[in-house]
């Protein structure tokens, strides 16, 4: 008897792949990160002082303005713009992609073209920087004096750079106990000459001309090339020296013979030194501001950067304002060679 061939049972089928669902999911879930990060930015822009602060925008401007203090429903504002830290044309840590100098500029600008604005505050904590950054704020705030009054506060540190930039505003309030003065320059180099010959390094340079290789630290400067670096480094003084006696009216013998040497002041001894106005805090300067401006009540404010996703990335994938605020510190700061800098000199001793 021949047994029938035995039945073949066909494999269910594969379930339908949900592909469609995940894809979803994943979109889905990023734009609710993105919203929940947009409104925990807003939040900390609000709410980061522990306070709330009215936000309102500029529709002239690139900056919105942020409440600090005063009559909130007064017409009339004094603009506080913040000078801090170390100045540098550098964009790191600014919103701005030609960095601190142009963000300064652009809200003293901002100020200015605000008619509402009636005098502008510099809120001063720094102990210098880059020439060419300070004299370039200078220049701005000078500009801006020519309009509206300007009142630099010099808080903690306002030396050398700082101190600069501060002499282009119409009056100087100082802390009594702040930093101020430094009037100098100063430019470093160095050489590993010693070492490289302890361990067999030899360099070979090709060059165009003599002082081409200037700073090289393969080797020791010359006494021509040190007489060149010194003779820019005093060029600089003299424009630093010039301009605080221009601004101060004060003879630039006299600095030069007397305590534009390079050495820091405290608040109290700039005043006596005709280095500054007057001695106080933040309310003494808004007070000189309304003073000047020939107002009895103003809206204080400050600018800020709206929020954009491109300047949430650029701060998200930098953290050097951090390192700028601990390189402040005397034994982390390091002068960047062939720089001249507007900085005391106690920041690297």
């Amino acid at each position: 008897m021949n047994s029938a061939p035995p039945y073949l049972v066909s494999p269910p089928p594969p379930p339908p792949r949900r592909t469609g669902w995940i894809v979803y999911g994943v979109i889905v879930t990023f734009f609710l990160f993105l919203s929940v990060l947009a409104n925990l930015v807003l939040f900390a822009a609000v709410f980061g002082t522990g306070r709330a602060e009215a936000i309102s925008v500029t529709h002239r401007g690139r900056y919105e303005e942020r409440y600090l203090e005063g009559e909130e429903d007064a017409k009339d504002k004094i603009a506080v713009i913040y000078v801090q830290g170390l100045i540098s044309s550098s964009e790191d840590g600014y919103s701005s992609e030609e960095g601190m100098v142009a963000d300064i500029e652009d809200q003293l600008q901002q100020a200015v073209d605000d008619k509402h604005v009636k005098a502008i505050i510099l809120r001063i904590d720094s102990p210098g920087g880059e020439v060419v950054a300070s004299d370039t704020i200078y220049q701005a705030v000078v500009a801006a004096r020519e309009k509206k009054p300007v009142v630099a506060d010099i808080n903690t540190m306002g030396a050398s750079g700082a101190y600069y930039v501060a002499v282009g505003a119409d009056y100087i309030v100082a802390n009594e106990l702040s930093i101020t003065g430094s009037i100098g320059v100063i430019m470093e180099s160095f050489t590993f000459s010693g070492l490289a010959d302890k361990v067999g390094i030899k360099f070979y340079t090709f060059k165009s001309g003599k002082y081409k290789d200037i700073l090289n630290p393969s080797r020791e400067p010359t006494e021509d090339e040190k007489a060149l670096v010194q003779g820019m480094v005093m060029e600089v003084y003299d424009k630093f020296v010039g301009i605080v006696a221009q601004e101060r009216d004060m003879k630039v013998d006299d600095l030069k013979n007397g305590l534009a040497d390079g050495r820091i002041l405290s608040g109290k001894q700039a005043l006596d030194a005709g280095f500054v106005d007057g001695l106080g805090y933040f309310d003494d300067a808004i007070d000189k501001a309304e003073e000047l401006a020939s107002i009895k009540k103003a809206r204080v404010i400050r600018y800020v950067q709206p929020f954009s996703l491109h300047n949430l990335l650029r701060y998200m994938g930098s953290n050097d304002r951090t390192k700028i605020q601990i390189q402040l510190t005397p034994n982390e700061f390091k002068l960047q060679a062939g720089r001249m800098y507007f900085l005391p000199s106690y920041m690297f001793h």
